[in-house]
């Protein structure tokens, strides 16, 4: 058997052969994630209509965050925003890298997804504590309503037009990050919605970082 056909016989086992798979994303990541999917969708769809529902909904975002940041600093390794939080420079790299060669693959979040995590976290930040505030004034409920309670037809307004706004944004954060999340698994052939199911990735074999 000459080389080149040495080399192609060894290509295509490797090919046929599964890929090694590796621990990613701990536990507490995937619980963390699919329940702010759950209760962001909740919150969004039942607003005023189920008030009680809405509220609990967004009670359960506050303390996901809250665990998020914590979670962001003493968690697993691919957890932690050391390792995918980037400057904009890299992400904006990368982002060409998309649309015009092969990107690198990145064990973890890559830079443009970790840009999107952050994103997300500040748009949600702002979608829960303008909520707070809302439920203060509107309701007189919550833990603002002792400072919020009369505040004026004006504030609420205000309060209200941000909340609806930063809701609307997050919605379109999800998108984006969504059809990020389906271009990434097209380009290093891996599912990524699976990874977040059972925490495991193929192993960087192509110098995956």
């Amino acid at each position: 058997m000459n080389t080149t056909t040495a080399k192609f016989a060894h290509e295509a086992a490797d090919a046929q052969s599964p890929r090694k798979m590796v621990k990613v994303w701990d536990p507490l990541v995937r619980i963390f994630h699919w329940s702010l999917v759950s209760a962001f969708f909740i919150a969004y769809f039942t607003e005023d209509d189920l008030l009680t529902l809405h509220v609990y909904a967004g009670y359960l975002i506050g303390s996901l965050l809250v665990f998020r940041l914590v979670w962001g600093f003493i968690g697993s390794r691919y957890a932690r925003f050391s390792n995918f939080v980037k400057p904009p420079r890299e992400v904006w790299a990368y982002v060409k890298s998309i649309l015009t060669t092969h990107p690198k693959r990145y064990l973890g979040h890559n830079p443009a997804g970790g840009a999107m995590v952050i994103a997300l976290l500040l748009s949600l930040v702002m979608v829960t504590l303008s909520g707070i505030a809302l439920y203060g004034i509107e309701e007189s409920a919550g833990p603002l309503a002792a400072s919020l309670s009369g505040a004026g037809e004006f504030w609420e307004d205000v309060v209200e037009e941000l909340h609806e706004f930063f809701a609307n944004a997050t919605l379109a954060l999800v998108f984006f990050h969504v059809l990020g999340v389906i271009m990434a698994s097209l380009q290093h052939k891996e599912n990524l919605v699976k990874a977040m199911v059972d925490g495991r990735k193929p192993a960087d074999e192509d110098g995956a970082a």
